[in-house]
């Protein structure tokens, strides 16, 4: 077992965090135990941020203490690694427009204190205004504007050198076009506000996808 960033973990080829809910599950996963401390395995089939974990993600700024603005939060699989590891000095605001999906966030947020689930529209920043600057932002939402509305997004809650992660989705953006055309666009327009830091494939655990990690300029 091997600590890769703080707070999570992998082994041979798994990727794994420790749970902060001892003894329950969010989305089904396995436990492995070890040392007295239970893990939990984190899906890259069900995660994009896992996936590009494992493709070789460098960049990890989610730390106890920190604060993360997610986008696209859905029934927070995703949500529930990065709570445990921020710990509970940590806070994920978790926005999501479906009600279905926030049942399970406020469900999830109910076991784990660090996870604020808001209901709101990615695309109106002004509906969550109060929650304040953020060291993080992470985004998974499939719009045709994701440029646009990462960079809203940013530009309202995001401290200057801060980073947030983008999971480009071609097919959500334009489906005439070649991935790598949509790609190349989508990043010629977050350049103008953002630096980017990584860019990952997240192939085999989905395709037509572009992982992006950027630092805000400010």
């Amino acid at each position: 077992m091997q600590e890769i960033f703080p707070g999570v973990f992998q082994s041979d080829r798994l990727i794994l965090t420790i749970n902060a809910d001892p003894g329950r599950r969010v989305y089904n996963e396995k436990f492995i135990k070890e040392g007295g401390k239970e893990y939990r395995i984190w899906d890259p089939f069900r995660s994009k941020l896992c996936a590009a974990i494992r493709n070789g993600l460098k960049n990890f700024p989610f730390t106890p203490g920190s604060k993360l603005l997610y986008l696209g939060a859905s029934t927070g699989t995703t949500i529930s690694h990065l709570s445990d590891v921020m710990g509970e000095t940590g806070e994920i605001y978790s926005v999501e427009i479906s009600s279905h999906c926030l049942r399970s966030l406020i469900a999830l947020s109910d076991r784990r204190n660090n996870i604020i689930p808001i209901q709101g529209d990615a695309r109106q920043p002004q509906e969550y205004a109060d929650v304040g600057k953020v060291d993080s932002l992470y985004q998974d939402v499939a719009q045709p504007d994701q440029d646009v509305l990462l960079i809203k997004n940013a530009q309202m809650f995001l401290k200057k050198d801060g980073i947030a992660m983008i999971c480009i989705k071609s097919q959500s953006i334009d489906v005439t076009k070649e991935p790598k055309t949509v790609f190349e666009e989508v990043l010629k327009s977050l350049e103008k506000e953002f630096d980017v830091l990584e860019k990952i494939k997240i192939e085999p655990f989905d395709k037509d996808h572009l992982f992006v990690v950027l630092k805000y300029r400010g």
